[in-house]
């Protein structure tokens, strides 16, 4: 496709946290480690996406309002048909993940990109091309949640850059959620 640029909706790290998983990855027994600067939480993958579309989905986030929220990544998983080694949150997701997600979503299918159905399931991938689940102890790592971004994937000879596009902040709102 011309012109397009793989992108994504993402939760960026603050250095606090972005320290705290490159500290865990230092104790994972993998070969190919995501690097601590592409460290993230998908939110809503788009993929291909044009110059004009990304326009409006971008003008679409900018009017998304969310009060900031926090998750609790505290299991380490290996998902097998990725091979990924990940962390996800034992406890429910907040509402207000789900919210942003959800809004994300349908800004994304507004502008008639074709988005998994699937139920979402916050993760952060700490190594691709993983053989098994290590025996790691871990201890929970708190993501603050106060903005979401648009990222673009980049191919690069060293491999897989992530950049971040654009981000907005979540708001403190006196709105109800639902």
């Amino acid at each position: 496709m011309p012109n397009t640029s793989r992108l994504f909706f993402a939760l960026w790290p603050n250095d606090e946290t972005r320290q705290a998983l490159a500290q865990l990855n230092r104790h994972i027994p993998a070969k190919k480690q995501v690097d601590p600067h592409n460290l993230h939480v998908t939110l809503v993958f788009l993929g291909q996406v044009d110059a004009e579309t990304e326009s409006v989905i971008e003008q679409l986030a900018a009017d998304i309002t969310v009060p900031p929220f926090e998750l609790t990544f505290d299991n380490l998983n290996y998902w097998d048909r990725p091979k990924v080694l990940c962390l996800t949150c034992r406890q429910d997701v907040p509402e207000e993940a789900m919210l942003l997600t959800s809004a994300l979503t349908e800004a994304a299918v507004n502008c008639g990109l074709k988005i998994d159905t699937r139920t979402y399931t916050p993760h952060i991938t700490l190594a691709r091309h993983a053989r098994h689940l290590p025996d790691v102890k871990i201890e929970p790592i708190i993501w603050r949640a106060e903005a979401f971004c648009l990222v673009q994937s980049c191919s690069e000879q060293a491999g897989v850059n992530y950049k971040v596009i654009q981000q907005w902040p979540l708001l403190k709102t006196s709105k109800p959620l639902a």
